[in-house]
């Protein structure tokens, strides 16, 4: 494995808790050897304060969009990847992020100058809605023998090229 290149990873957090990052890096506690080997962490703010924006076989996505700018970077990160995988119940249905979005008119009214004040979208929009998704890794927090399974068949299909 030592002489494939090694597989570019971005780890990314829009509007959510955050939990599966959590779980992320623990599962990087017991698998931390193999994967430095494997992978070049290209962009994960937990991990380094040095990212790099350019490319990115695998791209993993946490949590929902509520902004413009969330949208605009989604894209971008689409674009810049091989592979997007949208991680957990805010990036895959937008839930509980995209609580608002199920609002009366009355409680949507009473949050309106919040909205307005911090440039946030009228309805929070799950991952899919904005951009093509190759792999779902569901719940809140994720489980992390689903996590590695999912990343397992990325390897596989990414050296399979």
């Amino acid at each position: 494995m030592a002489d494939l290149p090694k597989i570019k990873i971005g780890w990314f957090s829009f509007s959510c808790c955050e939990d599966n990052t959590i779980v992320m890096t623990e599962v990087m506690n017991d698998h931390w050897q193999e994967w430095k080997e494997m992978f070049d962490f290209r962009h994960a703010r937990v991990l380094k304060s040095n990212n790099i924006m350019d490319e990115f076989d695998i791209a993993f996505i946490e949590g929902a969009m509520a902004s413009p700018e969330h949208v605009e970077k989604l894209k971008d990160i689409r674009n810049r990847s091989k592979k997007l995988v949208a991680v957990g119940a805010c990036a895959i249905v937008g839930m509980p992020a995209g609580q608002r979005n199920n609002f009366t008119a009355e409680q949507k009214a009473s949050i309106d100058y919040l909205l307005t004040r911090f440039g946030a979208l009228t309805d929070v929009k799950k991952v899919s809605d904005v951009v093509k998704v190759d792999v779902e890794i569901p719940g809140c927090p994720m489980d992390p023998k689903v996590f590695l399974e999912k990343v397992n068949a990325l390897v596989k299909e990414l050296r399979s090229y």
